[in-house]
């Protein structure tokens, strides 16, 4: 029997090996969030404290971001990912045993944090370079919508429930050490998949360029490339614009209209699943031969149900709005990450895997300070207008600016000869710094 196109990916063996190291890993990712909290409130910290830990794991993984990137494009990425699952692991094992016996301080789960950050800074740009090498460009979109399903499930429904237990149940260590068995169950499954080569060819005479200059060179495979620029300067003001008002303000709203913590988690809770099935509904269905358009009309007029925030106090019509923004946020992830997988050179897929999370996510922390200040200037309402009404006007202006549409109907993702991204040695030159393929490297549309 024939599997439903989202799960066709199923299919292949290796894909399978793959997709259950992604299984424990956003597991582990769930566990270690939850059970980190609560060890650093059963060690007496506060929100300082905490703050603390959680900046050491964010500032790990934007530091390491564009070193994965040329990482996961210089060596074999399964070996990649074994070191990364292997260190995450062995981290949060030192932490629970600490715990358990009583010595653990919140420096040490700061040094932990770190640690865990590092390696999800070098985690998913060699994930992602992996991918195309175990599943043939068809199933890409499935990949995608699959994943786009079970992360915020598994990463923030599943995992974190699952800690909670533990932690009520035993102990903020026990459910550390649970974390650490998930880690090092996913490190088995990535020693279990195939040996793939790296898909990238040396230079004529043998040399290879140093890190700064792998860096340097897909900084410009990105700004030579109209749609890979255009769209991650719009996701970046985008998250500038509605992350902030998303993450810091919507519980104000919910207090507003006289909802608390459990009204907040129903909230995050309904985002989750509606991206979980966007992803899944995208991925049951053909790409768009519009897909550019499409994706970024997804993300930009996704934003607009925010509004109902700044103007409503039922809390029914904040969970519609909260799911809708989920479902067309994820939609366009899955079609997002299926273009870089088939319109990227494989020998610069992990740099630009990292480009985009670095880019993207650049303005994020501005957007979180800002939202503060901007809801006392103009209102919680004013605010939620901002969040909801600027990203439709940014998404077009991408559109247009860098001609998106004359570029997708020139590249179509569903003609055979375009399914496969262009060789590596299209994109090397002789002297191993790089000149950009004619289909992607056009210059910026005057």
């Amino acid at each position: 029997m024939a599997l439903p196109r989202a799960l066709a990916p199923l299919r292949h063996p290796a894909y399978r090996v793959l997709a259950a190291a992604l299984t424990l890993c956003l597991l582990t990712q769930g566990l270690w969030a939850i059970g980190m909290v609560w060890q650093v409130v059963g060690l007496g910290g506060g929100p300082g404290a905490l703050s603390l830990v959680a900046a050491m794991s964010a500032g790990g993984m934007l530091a390491t971001a564009l070193l994965g990137g040329v990482l996961a494009d210089r060596i074999p990425q399964r070996l990649l990912l074994l070191v990364v699952t292997l260190l995450q692991g062995c981290a949060v094992t030192v932490a629970a045993t600490l715990s358990l016996t009583g010595v653990l301080e919140v420096w040490h789960l700061a040094v932990v944090a770190l640690v865990d950050g590092v390696a999800l800074g070098l985690f998913y740009p060699a994930y992602s370079a992996l991918v195309p090498s175990l599943v043939p460009a068809e199933d890409l979109l499935a990949v995608n919508g699959l994943e786009g399903a079970v992360r915020p499930i598994l990463g923030q429904a599943a995992g974190p429930a699952a800690a909670g237990f533990l932690v009520a149940a035993y102990s903020p260590g026990g459910a550390l050490a649970a974390t650490a068995g998930v880690a090092f169950a996913a490190a088995a499954c990535v020693r279990a998949l195939p040996h793939t080569p790296v898909r990238r060819e040396a230079a004529e005479d043998g040399s290879r360029p140093g890190l700064v200059a792998d860096v340097r060179e897909g900084f410009r495979y990105m700004v030579a490339t109209p749609w890979l620029l255009a769209t991650l300067l719009f996701a970046a003001f985008m998250i500038l614009a509605f992350i902030g008002p998303f993450e810091v303000l919507v519980p104000f709203a919910i207090e507003d209209a006289g909802g608390g913590p459990s009204q907040h988690a129903w909230v995050l809770a309904v985002y989750g699943i509606g991206g979980a099935l966007g992803s899944l509904l995208v991925a049951s269905w053909r790409l768009p031969r519009r897909y550019l358009t499409v994706m970024n009309l997804l993300w930009g007029l996704g934003c607009i149900p925010l509004v109902a925030f700044g103007f409503t106090t039922d809390l029914g019509v904040m969970l519609v709005a909260a799911s809708v923004v989920g479902g067309t946020s994820q939609a366009g992830m899955v079609i997002w990450g299926t273009l870089l997988q088939r319109r990227v050179p494989p020998a610069l897929l992990g740099r630009v895997s990292s480009l985009d999370f670095f880019v993207s996510l650049s303005l994020m922390p501005l957007s979180m300070a800002l939202a503060g200040p901007l809801s006392e200037l103009v209102g919680l309402t004013g605010a939620f207008l901002v969040a909801g009404l600027a990203p439709p006007v940014l998404a077009v202006v991408a559109i247009l600016a860098a001609r998106l549409p004359a570029d997708e109907l020139a590249h179509p993702l569903d003609v055979p000869a375009e399914e496969t991204p262009a060789p590596a040695a299209a994109w090397m030159g002789a002297d191993g710094a790089g000149t950009a393929p004619a289909r992607e490297g056009e210059p910026w549309p005057s």
